[in-house]
């Protein structure tokens, strides 16, 4: 600087005085400048810390089998476990749910804890009813514990209606049963109507007497065990006790009970729980197939398994009820089932049998057409082997 001054005092005086005012603007610009940035640097607002989760609930979130969520005070998850993201409950880095978002608000607004029941619905998927706890964490963020009760909610309605069913269903033939009696007594005079009466009573009773059976068999079979003393069973001798159950009212409606596919198989466990199962499809088939038609059973081996197919010609089934015609009394046509005689607990049973032996029962069907149901059972390797092992 002090050379830049000597070196302007040797030039002349007028380009003296430009030269200064230049410097003289360039160091009052460059303060001007260093003043604005140190006022801004002065007056600036702090930036707000991320938010972080407390120490551990990272780690506890990871282990938890329930659906839990962390939001922060923008609504963005921050931290969620497994099952939330199987549940739906997060989608991106937002909550899915509406509902559960509300809560989580009114949780941040308030630091009340909440619990409600929400029912999720996604495209594609059933409707899901969850439990969910929202709690504040912190300050400012936020914890969802949401359980799904679907399955409870479920199983709740099957067993109301379970009762109710089963109270209807007694009521009903006992009722019938009453009203003819009265009938008999009042036409005590009159050979035909008290023969008439009594054919009536005999019906209504058969039918009570074959509902008890059933309750007494499904509840029976609930509580045991079959592999708890399994042996063989011989499917040929199953197949034939299940179509000679059926063959008096097959014969009453002219229906032909043909049994065919490959012989001498054998499946492991209880030999009255699959015969009974078997003889519930045969028994369902001839019930409502038209008079003069034909029932299938068939047998073959899949793999390792073995699939016993009954086949009918039948008023087939709604492709919307295809899911609920395995629950207790369930049935598509409620009032056709007074003619058949149906309880509604027989593909209950077969649904029970094919679950506890290891295997699962399944249906076509089509409106006019016909239905297969099809049992399959892991398939016992027994004498048939030990004959193609022998010289």
């Amino acid at each position: 600087m002090r050379r830049l001054l000597r070196t302007i005092q040797t030039v002349d005086p007028t380009l003296q005085a430009f030269v200064a005012a230049v410097v003289g603007a360039v160091v009052a610009g460059g303060g001007v400048i260093a003043w604005h940035i140190s006022d801004r640097q002065q007056h600036r607002e702090p930036t707000a810390p991320e938010p972080v989760l407390p120490y551990g609930v990272a780690t506890v979130l990871s282990t938890l089998r329930s659906s839990a969520v962390v939001v922060d005070g923008a609504d963005v998850v921050l931290k969620a476990s497994a099952p939330a993201y199987a549940l739906g409950l997060v989608r991106g880095s937002r909550l899915a749910s509406e509902a559960l978002a509300e809560q989580v608000s009114m949780v941040r607004r308030d630091g009340q804890i909440r619990e409600s029941e929400i029912s999720m619905t996604r495209a594609g998927a059933p409707v899901r009813h969850v439990t969910a706890r929202v709690a504040p964490l912190g300050s400012r963020l936020v914890l969802a514990l949401v359980e799904d009760r679907t399955r409870e909610r479920r199983v709740e309605e099957v067993r109301r209606d379970f009762v109710a069913n089963v109270s209807h269903e007694l009521k009903t033939p006992v009722g019938a049963i009453r009203l003819l009696s009265e009938a008999m007594l009042e036409a005590a005079d009159d050979p035909e109507a008290v023969k008439r009466f009594a054919h009536r009573m005999g019906t209504e009773s058969d039918r009570l007497s074959k509902l008890v059976q059933q309750i007494i068999e499904l509840s029976r079979l609930q509580a045991d065990d079959p592999l708890d003393a399994a042996v063989p069973v011989h499917l040929d001798d199953a197949i034939r006790s299940a179509v000679d159950a059926s063959v008096i009212d097959a014969g009453a409606k002219r229906i032909a009970v043909t049994v065919g596919g490959q012989d001498d198989l054998q499946v492991f466990g209880n030999e009255k729980q699959v015969t009974a199962a078997v003889a519930n499809l045969v028994s369902n088939a001839v019930s409502y197939s038209d008079p003069g038609s034909t029932v299938l059973v068939s047998t073959r081996v899949v793999d390792t398994s073995v699939e016993i197919s009954v086949v009918d010609q039948g008023i087939g089934i709604p492709a919307g009820e295809l899911d609920r015609i395995f629950e207790r009394f369930y049935r598509v046509d409620p009032a056709r089932h007074r003619s058949t005689g149906g309880t509604g607990l027989g593909l209950s049973i077969v649904k029970h049998v094919a679950a506890t032996h290891g295997g699962e029962v399944r249906v076509w069907s089509e409106p006019g057409h016909g239905s297969t149901f099809t049992l399959t059972l892991p398939q016992h390797f027994g004498s048939e082997r030990k004959q193609e092992d022998s010289p």
